[in-house]
């Protein structure tokens, strides 16, 4: 259930984005697509919504599943700073003066809500997380709401989970695992198979072997095996939203 230095380190893909920044329930949001009836929340890692590689997986969704994208500013404006992080010096970096300013107990209502506001406007709604957006995805799909705020989720290398939150969800879940991560540990990720097949919910885990945490937003196309696992991560993810999401 913890944050650490494997969850920021990344590289920049090449591509522009395409979308548009418009509001969500009083907050920046990038939106990408224009289908009226089905959308995807995409809910990204600490490097936040303005990061360019989160900004083109959101262009791919758009496009390939034929649904309207959103990735809000969960963290109220601020961005860590990417070339410190690049570099690795994480001694210049306030993680955990962030952490507390975007815990999952501060940022859960306005997830919610934008959430909320999502499944008014397009009926449809799917949502994606990665690393800090695991959890939070785990919570939009959480038995607890009536009617359901999503309709289904795919989670890729989930950290601050719980048990708890496993337990409780109640939608169709998809896992995107890489083999290698010290945050989504053996444990948790045995604790999800078990649960989730015993659970009635339509379930996939992919597994990811050889490759690490946040590889699949952030990882290195130069690194064996890390240019697949992204393509297969964002193809496994365009099929589970195909699957819930297309018109009946």
């Amino acid at each position: 259930m913890s944050i650490n230095e494997c969850c920021l380190k990344g590289f920049k893909w090449d591509g522009e984005p395409v979308g548009r920044i418009e509001k969500l329930e009083g907050e920046d949001v990038y939106v990408t697509g224009d289908n009226k009836t089905s959308a995807i929340m995409l809910i990204p890692d600490l490097f936040g919504w303005s990061f360019p590689n989160v900004r083109l997986l959101a262009d791919h969704y758009a496009r390939e599943i034929n649904a309207t994208a959103y990735v809000p500013d969960f963290f109220a404006g601020e961005v860590l700073p990417f070339d410190l992080l690049a570099a690795e010096k994480w001694a210049e970096i306030d993680l955990a003066g962030f952490m507390a300013r975007n815990s999952r107990d501060i940022r859960e209502p306005q997830i919610f809500a934008c959430a909320k506001a999502l499944r008014e406007r397009h009926g449809k709604l799917g949502a994606v997380g990665y690393c800090y957006g695991g959890w939070a995805v785990f919570r939009l799909g959480a038995r607890e709401h009536q009617p359901p705020l999503v309709d289904c989720i795919t989670v890729g290398h989930p950290s601050l989970l719980t048990s708890a939150d496993i337990d409780g969800v109640g939608v169709p879940v998809q896992i995107l695992a890489p083999e290698i991560d010290h945050v989504y540990t053996a444990a948790l990720k045995t604790h999800t198979f078990q649960t989730l097949q015993l659970s009635g919910l339509p379930f996939d885990y992919q597994h990811f072997p050889g490759v690490v945490h946040a590889c699949l937003v952030r990882g290195d196309e130069n690194r064996d095996g890390e240019r697949a696992a992204m393509a297969r991560g964002k193809d496994a993810a365009v099929a589970w939203m195909k699957l819930f999401l297309r018109d009946e």
